[in-house]
């Protein structure tokens, strides 16, 4: 992605907006336009800046020209730029006086997937993994939609800075999708080296809920995420002489049943928790037991206390089922840890009306815990109030059709999902620019 041809691009769009805007009315120019009378212009550069940024994606913690291209943006609207926070991560500082620190985070790295959308704007990317395997790359998961969105409501901002007092933090953070990048920000001084927010948005984009609307719980609405790897070591020999040997095929069996109990037998019934065995890989061929069977395990909680439980009978299980057939001790290591998002009650409460207001009633909801992660978490896990906001990415005409023809839209991470682009901008720059108002609003 060229990060200059995308920012001209955007600002000879900007200024075509801008001509019809004056000649349709010169009454909207004399008065303060709303967000959603300010996206009726300025929706055509924010669609093509989307789809720019949805052909050129790039993998966790390669996001370089992703990050330069946030980076040009931020500086084109006005904001004080700094690049290289926590790898690529991206900050931008935008003030209006006295006031509030609100920080406004969007997540730039993409998924290994091979798009098959079948859009004229799909992507065609393909890299070289870590095994020097060739993949496709793609925005599977809308952080590509999610940096649009956070784009239109910073400029709406800083267009309009007389609205509002305090100081936004932009964040555009890398490796959200290793569970990583929050941390690596956080590590590098964010909350030191920044104005440290006194609360914190997002948006996350939604495969399965209709355009038009924002959802959100309070409380954990996302989960601890873990993956822990076990190597099961024996013995190995012939096939046709167990006796000889001590087979770490058949202790990982015994070990996946085990495992299966955790939950159903340890756990409190009212405590969430999930755990998983997605991919077991032991032996080479027919009759040869080999030494040692691999384990990849996911691993989903809630509260620190119920995750640390988890694990700790992982560890505890492995090690008997190594002891039951006298192999030796294996190797049970935790990666990739991203901590359970828990949208803060009053931060919620307070912005409920002005989304409301400018979306209407009946399209704000309650949306349902998920078992699934967002490194999101890491911001409030270091003391400050979050939210995080569900924009409903597919309209409903669409969604019917999958439910008829599929029994089901395509989730995020599918090779098939995609955005209704207008609509799902439109939703989610209204109401995160509402939100943003209301929680920026000068001191009476």
């Amino acid at each position: 992605m060229n990060a200059r041809i995308i920012a001209g691009g955007r600002t000879a769009a900007k200024t075509g907006a801008a001509v019809l805007l004056l000649t349709a009315s010169s009454v909207t120019l004399a008065s303060e336009p709303t967000p959603a009378e300010w996206l009726k212009a300025n929706l055509p550069p924010l669609v093509q800046l989307y789809k720019s940024l949805h052909q050129s994606p790039e993998l966790s913690f390669e996001e370089e020209q992703t990050a330069a291209g946030m980076a040009s943006e931020l500086r084109e609207i006005g904001l004080e730029v700094t690049e290289r926070v926590g790898g690529h991560g991206v900050v931008g500082v935008l003030s209006s006086g006295p006031g509030p620190t609100l920080m406004l985070r969007a997540d730039m790295d993409a998924l290994p997937v091979v798009e098959q959308t079948g859009l004229d704007y799909a992507s065609q990317t393909t890299v070289r993994d870590a095994r020097g395997a060739t993949v496709g790359v793609m925005h599977a998961c809308g952080h590509d939609m999610h940096m649009t969105m956070l784009l239109g409501t910073l400029e709406f901002l800083a267009e309009h800075k007389e609205g509002w007092h305090g100081t936004v933090v932009a964040v555009f953070q890398p490796a959200e999708e290793r569970g990583a990048g929050a941390r690596a920000m956080l590590d590098d001084g964010l909350f030191a080296r920044f104005p440290r927010p006194d609360f914190a948005l997002a948006l996350h984009v939604a495969a399965d809920r209709p355009t038009g609307q924002i959802a959100w719980r309070t409380g954990y609405a996302m989960a601890n995420v873990d993956s822990v790897d076990v190597t099961i070591k024996g013995k190995g020999g012939h096939g046709a002489y167990p006796h000889m040997t001590i087979d770490p095929v058949v202790i990982a069996a015994r070990l996946v049943l085990d495992l299966q109990t955790i939950v159903s037998r340890e756990v409190r019934p009212i405590d969430p928790a999930v755990v998983t065995v997605g991919a077991i890989h032991g032996g080479a061929k027919h009759n040869v037991i080999s030494d040692e069977c691999k384990l990849q395990i996911t691993v989903r909680s809630y509260t620190p206390e119920v995750r640390e439980q988890i694990l700790a009978a992982i560890r505890r299980k492995a090690l008997a089922a190594a002891d039951s057939a006298g192999a030796p001790e294996p190797e049970v290591s935790v990666s990739d840890g991203t901590p359970a998002l828990a949208n803060d009650e009053k931060l919620a409460r307070r912005v409920d009306p002005a989304i409301r207001r400018v979306l209407g009633e009946k399209n704000l909801v309650e949306s349902e815990p998920s078992m699934g992660g967002e490194d999101f978490g890491a911001f409030g896990r270091a003391g400050v109030p979050i939210l995080m906001m569900s924009v409903g990415a597919v309209n409903q005409e669409r969604l019917d059709r999958y439910q008829r023809e599929s029994g089901g839209a395509p989730s995020l991470h599918s090779p098939l999902f995609y955005p209704d682009i207008e609509p799902t901008l439109t939703t989610g720059v209204t109401a995160l620019t509402a939100a943003s108002l209301e929680l920026l609003q000068p001191r009476r």
